[in-house]
């Protein structure tokens, strides 16, 4: 398959694909790729005072404002999001976008965690 006919099956299953994550106009998804690059060189803090740490061999931790951690694996998968399995046996997915120079993180109901800027 050619990379002309790639794009558009992509442009295709995208929005299907988004649907479910309380996508909103403007709304830009990491590809994997993308994701893994911007977790490795970027803080993920949130306006909470938590933030997320992913570390080496899919090591996770969120880490909330008073020093509590809840610690788990995670996977980025072929769409984008990124789920994480927590040591206490419950698990979640995600999904980072851009959307006019901010990224967010959006959960599986559709709420939406601008991630704060780093400095």
């Amino acid at each position: 398959m050619n990379r002309a006919a790639i794009l558009v099956i992509l442009s295709l299953v995208q929005p299907a694909f988004a649907e479910g994550w309380g996508m909103k106009s403007g709304d830009v998804v990491f590809t994997k790729a993308e994701l893994s690059e911007f977790i490795a060189e970027n803080e993920v803090r949130f306006y909470d005072g938590g933030h997320s740490e992913y570390g080496p061999d899919d090591a996770y931790a969120y880490v909330y404002e008073g020093g509590d951690r809840a610690e788990g694996r995670y996977r980025i998968e072929e769409d984008g999001s990124v789920c994480v399995d927590f040591r206490n046996g419950w698990s979640r997915c995600d999904l980072y976008v851009r959307n006019g120079g901010r990224v967010l993180l959006i959960d599986e109901k559709g709420d939406r965690y601008p991630l704060k800027p780093a400095g």
